[in-house]
């Protein structure tokens, strides 16, 4: 007997608050939306919503990719649906940049990513599909990871259960240390605007673009300067690499283990807070989770925080661990 499916709507958006945005990137944007194997079928009944936030580089239609070793996302929901899991709407927003991504974030450098989200795509897609809205969850991988944790914090009464894989946190560990690697690429071009052009020219861009590239995006969304040359003040001196305190002080007010006890409340107010991370994590994630999951249970928020042995890539199959959970919540 074959399983019965979802289907996927990719429905074309466009947004008023990405309209001319600092970077010129198009306002309107490709948004997969899973629709659960019951939901033609009865039309009356009403869903869970869960928006599923892609990491750096990454587009809305990018968990679309088949991959010939592991499900992608529709596949995933599908074997899990089958496997007794809760019936929900997954929307894949698309919050890509020119500089490789918002972090689910607004800034003056790059647009109004957060707003995007939350005052335009969970509207949205609740007047577009049988949604409910007071059942709605956020997760995501790496800077989704992020996004899912930012968002849940500030908007507890749009998103009532969050799952964070890998998110970005503890900003010492997971970003300190591409910054001589981003300055010596700097250097080595004639400064960040030259390497800029050249990057934007490069027919194969490369894993060793990343620590600049990364180090562009998160200055534009963590200390924005639409006045300074690509919309960015660094957190280093360009010459020497010696630490700008003023600058990664900006950063820092974005860091999640220093959120935590800005937005308690709103972190005990979720019916799930989920984070996980690999024990070999590229980036450290794993240690800044441990921070963010210790001072949680100094505050006495309810969460649960899990580690498995693996690295940063390919760790999709962590979703079938957090999808039923958001599930349970959402249904509860």
């Amino acid at each position: 007997m074959t399983a019965r499916r979802g289907r996927v709507a990719v429905e074309e958006f466009r947004s008023e608050v990405l309209a001319g945005n600092p970077l010129g990137d198009s306002p309107v944007r490709r948004v997969p939306v899973y629709l659960p194997p019951s939901y033609d079928e009865k039309p009356d009944r009403r869903y869970p919503v869960v928006f599923f936030l892609v990491g750096f580089s990454a587009r809305g239609l990018t968990p679309l990719n088949v991959d010939p070793w592991q499900p992608n996302l529709p596949e995933r929901l599908d074997a899990l649906i089958a496997g007794g899991m809760g019936e929900i709407i997954v929307v894949v927003p698309d919050c890509f940049t020119r500089y490789g991504g918002s972090q689910y974030i607004n800034s003056p450098a790059v647009g109004r990513y957060e707003d995007h989200v939350v005052q335009e795509l969970v509207p949205w897609v609740d007047a577009r599909f049988r949604t409910r809205p007071d059942r709605r969850g956020v997760m995501g991988k790496s800077s989704g990871g992020y996004g899912a944790l930012v968002l849940a914090m500030r908007h507890p009464d749009v998103f009532h259960a969050a799952a964070s894989h890998s998110g970005d946190m503890y900003f010492e560990y997971c970003y300190k240390p591409d910054f001589p690697r981003a300055l010596n690429a700097f250097q080595r071009a004639g400064g960040p605007e030259a390497w800029w052009q050249r990057f934007l020219e490069k027919p194969k861009k490369s894993g060793d673009d990343f620590p600049a590239l990364n180090t562009l995006a998160m200055a534009a969304c963590y200390s924005p300067n639409p006045e300074a040359p690509l919309g960015v003040d660094w957190p280093f001196d360009l010459e020497t690499g010696r630490l700008r305190d003023d600058v990664w002080a900006r950063w820092l007010e974005h860091d999640p283990v220093f959120l935590v006890d800005r937005h308690a409340d709103a972190l005990r107010r979720l019916r799930l807070l989920y984070l996980d991370c690999g024990t070999r994590d590229e980036f450290n994630l794993h240690f800044g989770a441990r921070i963010f999951a210790r001072r949680l249970r100094e505050l006495g928020i309810p969460h649960e925080h899990e580690e498995f042995d693996d690295t940063h890539g390919g760790t999709s199959y962590r979703y079938d661990v957090s999808l039923p959970k958001l599930a349970r919540a959402l249904e509860a």
